[in-house]
């Protein structure tokens, strides 16, 4: 099993790999994408898993969709990880000295206008969560265990505003991991594998 020492020593730093990009983005200049981050926690311990959010059905954008807890860089925030710790703290509750900052991984630009900065933590043992009842509908884990199973995640396609997309999903029995936060998952468990 994968314990805090290994994960701190495989994900501290920054992913000199360049770009993700959503394979529905349609050639916008990265300029005018709107910067946001997300909080990408792994938690260790009995129950090792990353931390994932539920929003609610009655959001105006991605309703019911699964993510990451977090959203745009405000021109207050003094960094993308400042965003991510604002963000899961707003939306989950979790308190910032919960969770020891390592890195980032790559920029991942979505067919939606965002410019996503993933920031990556170790969640410390012991951390409590509460969702925002405005904006989270659930709050769960993915297991290490699965996102550590390169058979795990499955590409699967539809047709999307006329033109053929391909897309990650991971599988979990109560949600649907899939888009950004599905493909940000995906180099994540790469990375800790070292592939």
């Amino acid at each position: 099993m994968v314990n805090d020492d290994v994960l701190r020593a495989t994900l501290s730093g920054p992913d000199p790999d360049g770009w993700l990009d959503d394979s529905e983005l349609s050639g916008g200049a990265s300029a005018s994408l709107i910067p946001a981050a997300v909080l990408v926690g792994v938690a260790t311990g009995v129950t090792p898993g990353v931390l994932l959010t539920r929003r609610t059905a009655h959001l105006r954008q991605h309703s019911g969709q699964v993510s990451f807890p977090g959203g745009r860089i405000d021109p207050e925030d003094a960094s993308p990880e400042a965003a991510a710790l604002r963000e899961a703290h707003e939306e989950v509750g979790l308190d910032p000295s919960h969770a020891e900052i390592l890195g980032r991984l790559r920029d991942y630009a979505t067919g939606t206008g965002y410019r996503i900065t993933p920031v990556l933590a170790l969640l410390t043992p012991g951390y409590v969560t509460q969702a925002s009842e405005h904006e989270v509908a659930d709050v769960f884990q993915l297991p290490l265990a699965v996102l550590l199973d390169p058979a795990a995640p499955e590409r699967r396609g539809a047709m999307f505003r006329g033109a053929w997309r391909e897309y990650w999903v991971w599988p979990h029995p109560e949600q649907y991991i899939w888009g950004a936060t599905a493909a940000i998952l995906v180099h994540l468990a790469r990375r800790i594998r070292g592939k």
